[in-house]
C-alpha cells in the first residue's frame, strides 16, 4: 500500500523534473553534435594548437633531464686520477693571542690591609701568594701596601690567579705572570706627561675644603700653609673667608690618570687686601721659596711651634697664675691643643737642655746662638733630642701635654734675647740677605712664566667673580 503523495512533494517533485530539461537545452547548445566524419575548421585548428604544444614540450623536458643523468652515468665510467696540491699553511697566532684574554680585577689597599688579607678576600690560595714573592726585591714592595695602593689580578675563570700586576712607582709597573709553576716579571714602563696647571679660589668657609675641592691634594694644601707662608700668615686667625689664593703646580699623568701632584712652583696669596708672593728656586743646591723680591721666606724662626692650636695665653706683664693664684708676669704665649701635639724647633739650635725644670714639668730648651734661645714646656713627653745635639728648624722635640703647673694640655713658649724675655708674637727677626746680581736675574727669568700665569688666571677668574657681586646684592 502507498502513501498518497501530497500536494507539496508533488510540487517538489514537478520543479526537479522541469529543471532537468532547462540543463539538458543548456548543454545542447554548447557541446557540438556527434563526430559525424568530417572535422569542422574549429576543430582543425584546436588539434594542430595541441599539437605544437605537445612537440615544444617533448624538445623542453629532455633538455633539463637527460644531460644530468648522462654526465653522472658518465662519470662513474670514466678513469680517476689523483693529484696533490700544495697549500700555503695557515698563519699560527702567537700564544699571547691564543690566551684567554685579561680580565683585571682592581682592588685598592685599605688601612691596615696586607697582602695577605687581600688574597683571602680575592679566594686565592696562600701557597699563590708565596710563590709569587720568592724573589726578595718583589716580597720588600708588596710586603710593605700603603693604603691606598692598587693592585691588579688577572683570575681566570675557574678561579686560579694567572697575573698580578702593581706599579712600583709613578712610571714603572710590575707584571707577575703564573706559567705553570714557574713565574714571570715583566716591568712595563708607563709613558708620562707633565702639566702645569694653575689652580685660584677664595678660602670660604675653610681653606683645607676650598682647596680639596679645587682638585689639589692635602699635601700641597699643608706645603703652602706650614712650610712656605708659615712665617708670614697666621691661618688660624688673619685669614678671612674673602681672601685669596693661587697656586701653580706640576702634575704628572699616564694614560689619562693623574699619577702625582708636585711641589708647588709658585704661589700667592692676599690676606686682607695685602698680597704674599711664593716662588720655587733652587740655589747653591738648595731648594727654597723667595717672594718676588728674591729674599728668602724662610724665617729664623717659626711664628707659631705647634700646628692647628689656638693662643690660650698671652705674653703679659702681670697676669693671675691658674695654678698658684698669685699674680705674676707670663713671659711667654701658651698655645693650647691636644695631647700629643707634636712640638717644632721654631729654629736651627743646639739642644741646650732636656729634662724635668720644676713647674714648667717636661721642658726642653734650644740655643740659636747670637743670644738667641727658646723654651718649651709642660711637654707630656719628650722625642728623640738629647742635650748638645744639633737639630734643624722643624724638628720634633717633644709632644704636648699638661705636666708640670698646668691645668690642661698645652704649650708655654718662651722666646730669650740675651736672657732676656720677649714676646715671641712681636719679636722682630732681621730680614735674610736676598738674592743679588747673576743669581737674582736667573730667579726673574724663571719665575717671571709662572707670575703671569697666576696674573692671568686670577685676572678671569675674580673679575668675573667681582662682576657678579653687585648683582648677587641687588
Amino acid at each position: 500500500m502507498t502513501t498518497p503523495e501530497t500536494r507539496s512533494g508533488r510540487r517538489a517533485r514537478l520543479e526537479k523534473i522541469r529543471e532537468a530539461a532547462l540543463h539538458r537545452k543548456v548543454l545542447a547548445r554548447h557541446i557540438p553534435a556527434a563526430f559525424n566524419g568530417r572535422w569542422t575548421r574549429r576543430q582543425w585548428a584546436h588539434a594542430s594548437l595541441f599539437a605544437t604544444i605537445g612537440v615544444l614540450l617533448a624538445a623542453i623536458v629532455p633538455g633539463f633531464s637527460a644531460p644530468s643523468v648522462d654526465l653522472v652515468h658518465a662519470s662513474s665510467h670514466a678513469p680517476r686520477t689523483t693529484m696533490a696540491l700544495a697549500l700555503p699553511a695557515l698563519p699560527q697566532r702567537p700564544a699571547a693571542a691564543q690566551a684567554a684574554p685579561a680580565d683585571w680585577k682592581m682592588v685598592t689597599v685599605e688601612s691596615g690591609q696586607t697582602l695577605g688579607a687581600v688574597f683571602q678576600q680575592l679566594g686565592l690560595p696562600t701557597s699563590t701568594m708565596h710563590k709569587l714573592i720568592e724573589k726578595p726585591e718583589i716580597r720588600r714592595e708588596l710586603v710593605r701596601l700603603r693604603p691606598g695602593d692598587v693592585l691588579a689580578f688577572d683570575i681566570a675563570h675557574d678561579g686560579a690567579l694567572r697575573a698580578l700586576r702593581y706599579d712600583r712607582d709613578i712610571t714603572h709597573r710590575v707584571q707577575l705572570s703564573l706559567v705553570g709553576d714557574e713565574v714571570h716579571e715583566q716591568v712595563i714602563e708607563r709613558p708620562t706627561t707633565t702639566r702645569t696647571i694653575v689652580v685660584s679660589g677664595e678660602v670660604g668657609r675653610s681653606l683645607f675644603w676650598s682647596a680639596r675641592k679645587l682638585g689639589l691634594p692635602g699635601r700641597t694644601i699643608n706645603q703652602l700653609t706650614d712650610e712656605i707662608f708659615q712665617y708670614d700668615i697666621d691661618f688660624n686667625s688673619d685669614v678671612v673667608a674673602s681672601d685669596r689664593f693661587s697656586v701653580v703646580v706640576e702634575q704628572i699623568w699616564s694614560e689619562g690618570e693623574l699619577l702625582r701632584t708636585g711641589d708647588i712652583q709658585a704661589a700667592t696669596f692676599t690676606v686682607r687686601g695685602k698680597p704674599h708672593t711664593a716662588f720655587r728656586f733652587e740655589h747653591d743646591g738648595k731648594t727654597e721659596y723667595f717672594d718676588a723680591d728674591g729674599r728668602p721666606l724662610k724665617k729664623a724662626f717659626i711664628r707659631m711651634p705647634v700646628q692647628y692650636t689656638r693662643i690660650s695665653s698671652r705674653f703679659t706683664s702681670a697676669r693671675k697664675h691658674p695654678v698658684l693664684g698669685r699674680t705674676r708676669a707670663h713671659q711667654g704665649v701658651d698655645f693650647a691643643a691636644p695631647n700629643g701635639t707634636p712640638i717644632m724647633a721654631a729654629g736651627n739650635a743646639r739642644v741646650a737642655f732636656v729634662g724635668w725644670k720644676g713647674g714648667y714639668g717636661r721642658t726642653v730648651v734650644l740655643d740659636h746662638g747670637r743670644g738667641y734661645s727658646t723654651l718649651y714646656a709642660h711637654m707630656s713627653r719628650f722625642a728623640k733630642v738629647r742635650a748638645g745635639q744639633r737639630i734643624s728648624q722643624g724638628t720634633t722635640i717633644g709632644y704636648v701635654g699638661s705636666s708640670g703647673l698646668a691645668t690642661g694640655p698645652h704649650l708655654h713658649y718662651e722666646f730669650r734675647v740675651n736672657g732676656v724675655h720677649r714676646n715671641p708674637l712681636a719679636v722682630t727677626m732681621p730680614p735674610p740677605e736676598p738674592l743679588r746680581g747673576k743669581v737674582l736675574a736667573e730667579f726673574r727669568a724663571q719665575t717671571s712664566k709662572a707670575l703671569a700665569q697666576i696674573r692671568q688666571v686670577e685676572d678671569v677668574i675674580f673679575a668675573r667673580a667681582d662682576t657678579k657681586k653687585p648683582a648677587d646684592k641687588a
